[in-house]
């Protein structure tokens, strides 16, 4: 009884609060169906091909059907190394995934949302060439992953803010 109490006593200050699910209605809700609904363009190089199908996956865009939206991704990715040794040998480099996409309206190509995103990672360069170009890749795989996730973020909180007119 006490722990009824006590878990009633914590709920009530929440229940004013304003807050409220983002995925509302699971996938009939008007967030999940303005995500299914974006088509993603394509995406030059393998970064892009990376992040066109974590987005893809995310979205759980199925490519069925007009789509009423569409994203545009350009993506800037760079390695930069630092951590020089006296004799100029690289030690350490970040790699940084940089994300400008705009949201597009298809129905008249009014751009909704124009941001971006980005993620970075450090490497240990390391005496085998094969072991630093691995790292580089899984650094790319993983960033990739991780800016598709707040692309996503970001357009669903614009969905959530701007529902679609039926």
């Amino acid at each position: 009884m006490l722990r009824l109490a006590c878990l009633l006593s914590i709920s009530l200050p929440l229940a004013g609060c304003g807050l409220q699910p983002m995925y509302a209605g699971g996938s009939h809700g008007n967030v999940a169906r303005t995500l299914s609904g974006i088509e993603v363009g394509q995406i030059a190089g393998q970064q892009g091909w990376l992040m066109r199908n974590a987005l893809m996956d995310r979205l759980g865009a199925n490519g069925h059907g007009a789509s009423k939206y569409r994203l545009d991704v350009l993506l800037d990715d760079q390695i930069t190394g630092f951590g020089i040794r006296s004799n100029n040998t690289v030690t350490r480099e970040r790699r940084t995934l940089r994300a400008r996409f705009k949201l597009v309206d298809t129905s008249n190509q009014a751009v909704l949302l124009d941001t971006t995103a980005q993620s970075d990672a450090g490497i240990d360069v390391v005496t085998s060439e094969y072991a630093v170009i691995a790292a580089e890749q899984t650094a790319l795989e993983r960033l990739s992953g991780e800016v598709a996730d707040q692309i996503v973020t970001r357009v669903a909180l614009f969905a959530r803010q701007h529902p679609p007119s039926e």
